[in-house]
């Protein structure tokens, strides 16, 4: 199921006034702060990727697939979205820690 324009709109909300931008792909988004990924937002629900970033309510409780045959992700509960300042320290610390995408090499 793709993620619905409103379900993209509460996430980014949320994520205010953090310089997140949102990259469609395949009916769902990759959500990109400092040109790394830290998230996806898949089915509506929001997927923090499991970094070695230790937090009390990131438990292997909330773990699950981002997209079908992923690694398992954090799958943020819609309720948290409300705790703004939680969630802005959480994802842009995830951003800190991962790793920038690697470069497309050209097509020649």
């Amino acid at each position: 199921m793709a993620t619905s324009d409103d379900a993209i709109a509460r996430v980014l909300s949320a994520l205010e006034p953090l310089p997140i931008t949102a990259k469609k792909m395949f009916g769902e988004y990759a959500l990109y702060l400092d040109g790394k990924i830290p998230a996806f937002v898949t089915d509506g629900v929001l997927a923090l990727k499991i970094t070695t970033h230790q937090d009390p309510r990131l438990t292997p409780a909330i773990h699950g697939e981002a997209y079908p045959g992923s690694k398992p992700y954090y799958r943020i509960p819609d309720e948290w979205l409300d705790d703004t300042e939680w969630l802005h320290e959480v994802v842009a610390i995830t951003a800190a820690l991962v790793e920038a995408p690697k470069p497309r090499k050209s097509r020649k």
